[in-house]
C-alpha cells in the first residue's frame, strides 16, 4: 500500500503549501493589525479635533455651556463634564446620561498661569498641569470605549480635552468617533484575504508540483535507465546526461563514471577468471596424465615431474589467492620494515638456488618503510625471479634513500624490455614472446602481483633500462622519518663562588 506523500513531489508541494500558508496568515495578521491601528488612530484624530473645537469655543471659555453648538450625529457623541463629574452639556446621544465611565474627572484646583509651565516642574509633568484661564490643554487622552447610544452599543474612539474658563473653572470635553465603519473595513479586508487564501494555496501547490516534477524528470530517466541496466546486465549502457550544469547533471555524470568503472572491473574479473581457468587447466591436465599413466604402468611414473607440476600448481593457486585478496581491498599491515635488511635476507635465502649471483649495495641510512613484511618480501621475490630468468651473467640490487622515499632497484644484464612493453608486462597473465614457455615464463602473474602490492603500500613500480643494457625495476616506497641523532645532555652553569 502506497503511503500518502511518499513521493518527493508530494512532500515538496505539501511543504511549500504549509510554508506559504503560514507566511500568508502571519502577513495577513500583520496587515490587519496595522490597518486597525491606522483606522483607530484616524478616528481618534477626528475625535480630538471635535473635542478641541468644542473646548475652544467662545461659549465654553465663557462658561456658557448651554450655548455650545454640539454635533447631533450618532457617530460623533460629545459630552462636557466639570471637575466634580457633573455633566454640563451633551449631544442628543448622551443627553441625560452620567459622565462617561472609563475617564477620571478633571482634577480640581486653581488654574495655572503661563509662568507655571516654566517653573520648577519638569517636562514630564506638563500633561498634569491644568490649562491656564481661557486656554485649552494640550493632552487629548485618546481611549477606546464601548458606549450605548440609543438602542445600540458601539465602540468609539474618544478623546478627552481639558479647558479652563475665564473665571477659573475646569471642564473636560469628551468627543467620540464611531468605529463601526472602521470595523466594517477590517471585516471586509479579512474576508477578502480569507477568500483568496485557498486559491493562493492551490496555485502554490500546483506550481510546486509541476516545477518539482519537471526538475525531477531527469532523475526519473536516470532511475529508469539504471533499472533497465540491472535487468539486462548490459554494463555498456549509460544513463542520459541533461544538458544543464546543475546537481542532477553532475549526478548523471558521476553515475556514468561509476558504470564505466564497474564495467571495467567486471571485464577485468571475467578476463581474470578465464585466464586463471586456462592456466589451471594445464597443470591439472598434466597431473591427471601422470596419474593415469601411473595407474596403468606404475614403473613409468616419474616423481620429479609429478612434484614439479604440483609445485607449479601450488604457486599458481597462491598467486590467484593473493590477487583475489588484493582485489577485495585488503589493506596491508602498518608495521615498520627495514628494506635493507629485508633485501639482504631475501637474497641470502635464495642464493643456493639462483642461476647467477646477486650483488646487493646499500647506500645511506633510514631505509625503513611501513607496510606488510610478508607482502614486500613477495614483491622482492617476484622481482628477483624475473631478473634471474632473464639475466645473462649478473643481477644487482640497490637500496638507497631518495628524499622522503626509499628506492630499491633490481637490475639484470639480459636483453631488456622494449619501451612499448614496459607497461604491458604488469598486466595479469601477460608473458612476452621470449618467455612463453611454462617452465621459464610462469603464469605471468609475478609482476602484476608486485605492482598491485606496491600500489597498496602507496608506492610505485616502474621498469627502465639498466646500465648493462638489461631491465631495471625501480621500487619506490614512502620512507619513515629517519631517527634523530641523540642530543648531548644540556649543561647548566653554576654561579661564581660556592
Amino acid at each position: 500500500m502506497t503511503r500518502p506523500f511518499a513521493s518527493v513531489r508530494a512532500r515538496a508541494a505539501l511543504a511549500a503549501t504549509v510554508v506559504v500558508c503560514v507566511a500568508l496568515v502571519v502577513a495577513g495578521l500583520a496587515v490587519v493589525a496595522v490597518l486597525r491601528h491606522n483606522l483607530t488612530g484616524r478616528a481618534g484624530l477626528e475625535s480630538e479635533i471635535t473635542a478641541r473645537t468644542v473646548a475652544g469655543a467662545q461659549a465654553a471659555l465663557s462658561g456658557d455651556f448651554g450655548g455650545l453648538d454640539l454635533p447631533d450625529e450618532e457617530e460623533h457623541p460629545v459630552q462636557v463634564v466639570d471637575s466634580a463629574g457633573t455633566v454640563l452639556a451633551a449631544g442628543e446621544e448622551l443627553l441625560g446620561r452620567p459622565a462617561l465611565a472609563g475617564y477620571a474627572p478633571a482634577a480640581p484646583g486653581p488654574s495655572s498661569t503661563p509662568s507655571d509651565h516654566h517653573g520648577g516642574r519638569g517636562d514630564d509633568d506638563d500633561d498634569d498641569v491644568t490649562p491656564p484661564r481661557g486656554r485649552v490643554g494640550t493632552d487629548a487622552e485618546p481611549r477606546t470605549l464601548t458606549v450605548t447610544v440609543g438602542d445600540e452599543t458601539r465602540a468609539y474612539a474618544f478623546a478627552a480635552v481639558q479647558g479652563t474658563t475665564y473665571d477659573g473653572r475646569t471642564y473636560t470635553v469628551y468627543a467620540g468617533t464611531s468605529l463601526e465603519d472602521e470595523q466594517a473595513t477590517l471585516d471586509q479586508v479579512t474576508r477578502s484575504m480569507l477568500a483568496g487564501l485557498p486559491f493562493l494555496l492551490v496555485v502554490v501547490a500546483a506550481v510546486t508540483w509541476l516545477v518539482t516534477r519537471r526538475a525531477l524528470k531527469p532523475v526519473e530517466g536516470i532511475r529508469a535507465e539504471m533499472a533497465a541496466i540491472t535487468r539486462s546486465g548490459d554494463l555498456a549502457r549509460r544513463v542520459p546526461e541533461p544538458a544543464s550544469r546543475d546537481e542532477i547533471a553532475r549526478l548523471a555524470r558521476t553515475t556514468n563514471e561509476t558504470l564505466t568503472a564497474l564495467e571495467r572491473s567486471v571485464e577485468r574479473q571475467h578476463r581474470f577468471v578465464a585466464d586463471a581457468s586456462h592456466e589451471l587447466r594445464s597443470p591439472i591436465a598434466a597431473l591427471r596424465t601422470h596419474l593415469e599413466v601411473a595407474a596403468q604402468h606404475p614403473g613409468l611414473l616419474v616423481p620429479a615431474d609429478l612434484l614439479h607440476d604440483v609445485v607449479r600448481l601450488q604457486h599458481l593457486a597462491a598467486d590467484l589467492l593473493l590477487l583475489a585478496r588484493l582485489d577485495a581491498g585488503e589493506r596491508p599491515a602498518d608495521a615498520p620494515v627495514d628494506l635493507a635488511a629485508l633485501v639482504s635476507q631475501e637474497v641470502a635465502g635464495r642464493a643456493p638456488g639462483d642461476r647467477v649471483a646477486t650483488a646487493v649495495t646499500t647506500t645511506g641510512t633510514g631505509l625503513a618503510v611501513r607496510g606488510s613484511r610478508g607482502q614486500l618480501s613477495r614483491v622482492l621475490g617476484n622481482l628477483l625471479d624475473n631478473a634471474q630468468r632473464h639475466a645473462a651473467t649478473s643481477v644487482t640490487v640497490g637500496v638507497a634513500r631518495d628524499g622522503d622515499d626509499v628506492v630499491v632497484t633490481v637490475a639484470d644484464d639480459g636483453a631488456g624490455i622494449a619501451p612499448a612493453d614496459r607497461e604491458r608486462i604488469f598486466e595479469r597473465f601477460v608473458r612476452l614472446d621470449e618467455s612463453r614457455s611454462r617452465d621459464d615464463g610462469g603464469a605471468g602473474l609475478g609482476l602484476a602481483i608486485a605492482r598491485d602490492v606496491v600500489l597498496r603500500h602507496g608506492g610505485t613500480l616502474t621498469v627502465g633500462e639498466s646500465p648493462t643494457g638489461g631491465a631495471a625495476f625501480r621500487l619506490r616506497l614512502p620512507g619513515t622519518a629517519p631517527p634523530k641523532p641523540p642530543q648531548p645532555p644540556a649543561t647548566s652553569r653554576s654561579g661564581a663562588g660556592g
